[in-house]
């Protein structure tokens, strides 16, 4: 295998690894919910309108197992649960920057060419 099929290979596997992570419609906008701060399930349901409860907690428990978020739980009446985002999380700033300037460009581009078909 030369050089470069093996620079493709490695490429492919980190980015499967890295997918594995943050795939799906709600991953990624939850860490970005959760960049603005540490939340409450139901701040970050507000955040993320359209997202169902069940969801989100499936969501939430997906993201502390791969260590993005880390889930708080402090001893009041009633019991507060808060989530963060871990160290490895806020690595993602770089990341979602891309994808969100990406995004805005897209969109640009998207709502543009609708407008000049009309």
């Amino acid at each position: 295998m030369s050089q470069k099929e093996q620079l493709c290979k490695t490429k492919l596997l980190i980015l499967r690894d890295a997918l594995e992570v943050i795939q799906g419609k709600w991953r990624l906008p939850i860490v970005i919910s959760l960049t603005h701060g540490n939340k409450r399930f139901g701040e970050i349901q507000r955040d993320i309108e359209d997202i169902s409860p069940k969801m989100l907690s499936q969501e939430l428990k997906a993201l502390e197992a791969n260590k993005i978020i880390t889930r708080t739980l402090y001893d009041s009446m009633p019991v507060t649960v808060e989530y963060s985002l871990t160290e490895l999380g806020k690595t993602m700033d770089k990341m979602l920057d891309e994808i969100l300037n990406w995004g805005a460009h897209f969109r640009t581009e998207i709502l543009s060419n609708r407008n000049q078909k009309v």
